[in-house]
């Protein structure tokens, strides 16, 4: 055998040993890694909103745009008087959308450009109605004063900071529960937590009841509050002793 066939089989015995050396260190190290089980869990918790957030205003049209926004203005100082008296604060009133558009007359044959022919003029507020019980009526009020626009209702909860830890206790209770059900199906022991996250938080989302439907006063607009809910999502890694 020449020099150069027992070079080529020294480096095949150096390679061989390398890989044997090896191969215990990285199986060593996969026993050390834990075994871990993590399950998600979700808790939410129902109330009822106590306030509400409201969008009026008012839509006026004219021949020029001063005329038309003189006639806006002169309407919504009469809300900004109708809310103030129905007990809003003006911390609780903001300016949502205000606009001054052209209104044009198109020439059905397509023949002449579209021309000028007026404006409209439109100012929104955001309203938060922390009275409840009086949003019937306040919704009535702006309209006897001149709002021809109201772009829904939203409800909410003012504050949520208890109905939210009151649905992360459920939610880990519901995660713990799933845990142990695994555990004892596949008699595996749980030890101790090694990671706890919480996932995306639900705002307060609207559950309809129909039967909530009532009149705050007679002629006040019928309100049905119905019930939110807080929902929480929580995911929890317990190793596997």
């Amino acid at each position: 055998m020449d020099r150069r066939s027992l070079a080529a089989l020294g480096l095949t015995g150096l390679a061989a040993a390398a890989t044997l050396t090896a191969t215990p260190s990285l199986s060593q190290e996969s026993k050390t890694m834990p075994r871990v089980i993590s399950l998600n869990g979700h808790g939410e918790v129902k109330a009822r909103p106590d306030m509400a957030v409201i969008n009026v205003g008012v839509t006026t049209q004219a021949q020029t745009a001063r005329d038309a926004l003189s006639e806006n203005t002169r309407a919504m100082e009469k809300i900004f008087a109708s809310l103030k008296a129905a007990g809003i604060e003006g911390k609780d009133i903001q300016t949502s959308n205000f606009s001054v558009n052209p209104r044009y007359q198109y020439d059905p044959n397509n023949v002449q450009p579209p021309r000028v022919i007026g404006y409209d003029v439109s100012n929104t507020v955001s309203v938060s109605v922390r009275k409840l019980d009086t949003l019937g009526q306040v919704l009535d009020k702006v309209v006897s004063e001149g709002s021809n626009q109201i772009n829904g209702i939203m409800f909410a909860i003012a504050e949520t900071g208890k109905l939210e830890d009151e649905a992360r206790k459920l939610a880990f209770a519901d995660a713990e529960r799933k845990a142990k059900l695994y555990a004892e199906t596949t008699r595996i022991t749980l030890g101790q937590i090694m990671s706890m996250s919480e996932g995306n938080f639900q705002p307060p989302q609207p559950v309809f009841h129909g039967k909530a439907m009532r009149a705050d006063s007679a002629g006040a607009v019928p309100i049905a509050e119905g019930e939110q809910t807080v929902a929480i999502d929580v995911n929890v890694t317990w190793e596997i002793k």
